[in-house]
């Protein structure tokens, strides 16, 4: 046994196989507490039913794109208590999105995926407090996901551009070299860009 003297007023003992914790262990969230966590993050956080399968879930905002933080798994005998969240992020989708974008975009980031269903693009993250966690873990997942939706807007803000190029040069050479006719003003160009939802 290791004793620690602290400038607090008791002594703490514990092997070196504990954890020595500081804080106070998360065991379950409340969508309250889940709130909480959030704001003091710096988000504004609006409480919302969906009228279809009458739940109530949290909605938030970041870099002008808006996700939900759904509940999770209920803990029995407490209705209010869950012990994980997804955050979902949703995009809709104008025009053709290749899967291989979305492919690339999962082979090259962690912890979140991107799905593509027409017309929506869904980024999701899940984040469990099973077996308990401390307010850092659950305040650097939060950090997590805030940067995900930044890295995706960039991300879709640079590929896009490629997919119109790519498409433009296809369609040239599906003319035998010819130049495609140039647009009327009345028309727009098939590209595919992701406006927010």
């Amino acid at each position: 046994m290791i004793q620690i003297i602290t400038h607090s007023p008791f002594i703490a003992d514990y092997s070196l196989t504990e954890p020595v914790m500081s804080e106070t262990t998360i065991t379950h969230l409340t969508l309250g507490s889940l709130r909480d966590v959030l704001q003091q993050a710096g988000y504004r956080v609006e409480t919302v039913t969906d009228p279809v399968a009458n739940s109530v879930y949290l909605r938030s905002a970041t870099a002008g794109l808006s996700f939900d933080i759904r509940p999770g798994n209920r803990l029995a005998g407490a209705a209010e208590n869950f012990v994980d969240i997804a955050f979902v992020g949703v995009l809709q989708v104008q025009g053709e999105l290749p899967l291989e974008l979305v492919n690339r975009w999962n082979a090259t980031r962690r912890f979140a995926r991107l799905q593509l269903s027409q017309p929506f693009l869904v980024l999701s993250l899940d984040i469990s407090v099973a077996g308990g966690v401390l307010p850092a873990y659950l305040r650097g997942q939060i950090e997590i996901w805030d940067h995900l939706i930044q890295q995706l807007i960039a991300y879709l803000r640079e590929e896009t551009p490629k997919l119109a190029s790519a498409k433009a040069a296809n369609s040239g050479t599906a003319l035998n070299g010819q130049q495609p006719l140039p647009l009327g003003h009345d028309q727009a160009p098939a590209t595919a860009p992701v406006d927010a939802a």
